[in-house]
């Protein structure tokens, strides 16, 4: 991903997973993910901003030290688009990555496979970060893509959702 700012923000990074997978993420334990399509809902507030966090989350393979519980999908899942806001104010009521995966667990056929994925340091009770929605066919058809999914982000986030960056 180039051109990416080296500024806080909050992300939604989609993926696709083409065969049901079982890992063991960190302390979290075991967990079966179902095949198909996956959103991880996350926030790039330490040095390097969205352009170092984005940049690990999409390069491709497995990464060696796991530190955040996405990096476990690493050279399992496919990475298909990203979409981030920056966020140079951090003083929300609600971070983003909180509305993003409470709006998105509330859709037909949204899944959490494992409560607390992504979520260890959020304090506003989402059951994670991760929504998962069961043989959802976006196989280089990114749902980012699609307008409907573009605005259910933006109006969770009450502001438009404007840079996606597709990556298939």
């Amino acid at each position: 991903m180039i051109n990416l700012p080296a500024l806080p923000g909050a992300y939604v990074l989609e993926f696709y997973l083409p065969q049901a997978t079982e890992l063991v993420i960190g302390c979290l334990g075991r967990m079966r993910f179902p095949a198909g399509a996956g959103f991880y809902l996350g926030s790039a507030r330490g040095p390097g901003g969205l352009k170092a966090r984005l940049g690990r989350h999409v390069q491709p393979g497995k990464i060696d030290r796991p530190h955040w519980h996405i990096d476990y999908l690493h050279g399992f899942a496919q990475v298909l688009a990203a979409a981030y806001l920056v966020q140079l104010d951090s003083a929300l009521a609600t971070p983003l990555e909180c509305q993003w995966s409470q709006a998105l667990a509330e859709l037909p056929g949204a899944c959490v496979p494992l409560a607390g994925f992504g979520a260890s340091d959020c304090r506003l009770g989402c059951m994670a970060h991760l929504v998962a929605f069961a043989g959802e066919q976006n196989d280089n058809h990114p749902l980012l893509g699609r307008s409907g999914w573009l605005r259910l982000l933006s109006d969770a986030a009450g502001m438009p959702l404007t840079n996606v960056r597709l990556l298939v």
